[in-house]
């Protein structure tokens, strides 16, 4: 799209760089060995995921049963739906499941008796075990509360109890390498005890599957697991350079918007983009939340990452930028200026078509 078509707060994808990214990481996927099964909550394209079929992906993760549906629509046959699984979606859930390879998760006894009940379609299941994130799973030191589930699904003619699944989320809280790497190893030995407990109860095959784009940006052995499944890599955004997990030139996603408000006085600028397109995700910095930073751009492929003119206030539409004055020098009121979003998997979500 060219910058006189744009009149409103739209997504710049740089397909360059994130064809890059995708290629980084399937090549990293390879060379351990691993399977790469990676999210598309982020992008949410069919446009996109061909993208990653070019790089020979025929495996895929989402994060509803509605993505799961419209990913099957556009040809992917084997995806797992990496969210506890919502009982009142089991009827649709049973008709993908008749038409693609389909997996889900567990973490509850009910969750399971209600597969049992009223699902017939042959399922591939997963444990989902909290490795430190404290959002969903059963907790890895719960072993006790895992076999019994492992058993219970065991008893299922139709499920498969495929292994152990986790989401490291507790990564986007550390900063630089080391961190993201002491996150890594422990949630995986977390992992990794919990699956030695499972053999050691008579259970012949339990996989593991990690995925956060931190460890697996970070990461190069994958030695200790079967699966990963990285998302936000394919665009980054401002939040996993700050993780460390990226360099600036490897952001691949940013926000054009018109600026329609100058104020010198305050070095601000108001931009049409507010929490509705940018979302309203925010990171830290110098101390304060910020919910993006504008970028100098070289046609969709960023230059610099301006952290000296952050997007520091949002409201439904407007968008404030605190601006230095060589910024603020060159802008009029109905020039684009173009944002690196916090989070761009929220952002995307707002803005796709």
């Amino acid at each position: 799209m060219k910058e006189n078509d744009i009149q409103r707060p739209t997504l710049i994808i740089n397909e360059e760089q994130a064809r890059a990214n995708i290629k980084r990481m399937a090549d990293k996927a390879r060379n351990a060995g691993v399977r790469f099964r990676p999210h598309f909550k982020t992008h949410q394209s069919a446009l996109v995921g061909q993208w990653f079929k070019d790089q020979g992906v025929s495996s895929i993760t989402v994060s509803s049963y509605s993505m799961a549906a419209y990913f099957a629509d556009h040809g992917w046959n084997d995806i797992t739906i990496a969210f506890p699984i919502n009982l009142r979606e089991l009827d649709a859930i049973q008709e993908l499941a008749s038409r693609i390879e389909l997996g889900v998760l567990v973490d509850s006894s009910a969750t399971v008796s209600a597969l049992e009940k009223q699902i017939s379609r042959p399922m591939r299941v997963w444990l989902k075990i909290d490795t430190g994130y404290g959002r969903s799973g059963v907790h890895w030191d719960q072993t006790e509360q895992i076999i019994q589930l492992a058993r219970q699904l065991n008893e299922v003619s139709h499920l498969t109890f495929r292994g152990l699944l986790t989401h490291a989320g507790h990564s986007y809280h550390v900063r630089g390498s080391e961190a993201i790497q002491a996150v890594y190893r422990e949630s995986t030995q977390r992992l990794q005890s919990v699956r030695t407990v499972l053999l050691d109860e008579g259970f012949r095959t339990v996989e593991l599957s990690t995925g956060d784009t931190p460890c697996c940006s970070v990461v190069d052995d994958f030695a200790d697991v079967d699966e990963i499944r990285p998302g936000n890599f394919v665009y980054y955004d401002l939040m996993q350079t700050q993780i460390g997990s990226c360099s600036d030139g490897q952001v691949a996603v940013t926000v054009a918007c018109p600026v329609v408000g100058i104020h010198p006085d305050r070095s601000e600028i108001i931009i049409y983009g507010g929490g509705v397109h940018l979302s309203k995700d925010s990171v830290e910095l110098e101390g304060h939340r910020v919910y993006g930073c504008l970028a100098e751009m070289d046609g969709n492929a960023i230059i610099t990452i301006r952290r000296d003119a952050p997007v520091t206030g949002l409201s439904q539409e407007h968008g404030v930028i605190h601006v230095p004055s060589d910024i603020l020098n060159s802008l009029q009121v109905g020039d684009l200026v173009y944002i690196v979003p916090a989070h761009s998997c929220m952002a995307v979500n707002c803005l796709r078509r």
